[in-house]
């Protein structure tokens, strides 16, 4: 028989774990169970459900141009972002790796994008691509309206997309490269290897950790990327910075169609999940701990 001082210690994580089990299921377990229902139906302006069609949405939402192009620019958008945010992020960190006298001085530097949030950081970069006033035009001696072309207007928005990711990117690497052995350096030293056999052959194995995880960081969040897009060009122009999680919120708040938009959701949802599945599988081949 159990004692009731057994029975207490045997509920009490679960009691613990309550109020974060309920912020969860009002907050993220209900919305996504309901947003799959919606996404089953038909509904009215105010989102109230009409009728089931079942996979009917699904069906249509594929043969709609809009959404096809959206998922397009988002891939685009996914590969734009993510090679350049890696590879400064890694540079920057590489750089940064031995510490020396004032060394805090740039690591601030290169971190202090993640302190700043989305919207206004969208609001300064404006400034920057203004088409008059702006400092890149400035710098250029141009007057090129940057926001305004569509050849343009993406790499613009990736531009502020990767400042932004920067400062996660480089805290993640720096710790990886930081966390290298001495001794394997020293070794390696010993060994003949240069500068750049020593990052290929052992900083970069030891934080792989690190790597595979900023790779994929940048990934999903240039799928999830909103406030750049709501601010700097509202998904112009001419859709060309119309990706998909701006098209789930014109649908829904712009053109009252909510089963549209919980459609598209679950789409991005299953991407994201695809993306995750595809980083633990070769987390198990290309990852050493």
């Amino acid at each position: 028989m159990k004692t009731n001082v057994q029975k207490k210690r045997i509920f009490l994580p679960y009691l613990l774990l309550l109020p974060s089990l309920i912020i969860l299921a009002m907050f993220v377990f209900y919305p996504f169970v309901k947003n799959i229902i919606l996404s089953l139906t038909m509904t009215d302006v105010q989102g109230n459900i009409v009728k089931f069609v079942g996979f009917k949405n699904y069906a249509r939402l594929f043969s709609n141009k809009t959404f096809l192009n959206s998922l397009s620019i988002s891939f685009r958008f996914a590969l734009i972002v993510g090679i350049p945010a890696f590879v400064i992020g890694f540079a920057l960190a590489l750089a940064a790796t031995e510490q020396k006298r004032g060394s805090r001085i740039y690591e601030t530097m290169y971190t202090m994008p993640l302190v700043i949030a989305a919207a206004p950081a969208s609001v300064i970069w404006y400034m920057v691509f203004a088409p008059n006033t702006g400092m890149l035009n400035y710098l250029l001696h141009s007057n090129n309206a940057w926001l305004a072309n569509p050849s343009s207007a993406i790499w613009c928005v990736a531009a502020v997309t990767v400042w932004s990711n920067l400062g996660m990117n480089v805290i993640f690497l720096l710790t990886g490269f930081r966390n290298v052995p001495p001794e394997l350096i020293e070794s390696s030293k010993i060994d003949g290897a240069g500068y750049w056999t020593r990052v290929r052959k052992v900083v970069v194995p030891m934080a792989s950790p690190q790597i595979f995880f900023v790779v994929f960081y940048n990934i999903v969040t240039s799928f999830q990327t909103f406030a750049q897009v709501r601010l700097l060009t509202d998904g112009g122009p001419y859709y060309s910075t119309n990706v998909l999680i701006f098209q789930i919120y014109k649908e829904a708040f712009y053109n009252s169609r909510f089963y549209t938009a919980c459609t598209m959701s679950v789409v991005l949802f299953f991407i994201i999940f695809v993306i995750t599945r595809v980083q633990f599988f070769f987390e198990k081949k290309g990852v050493h701990y």
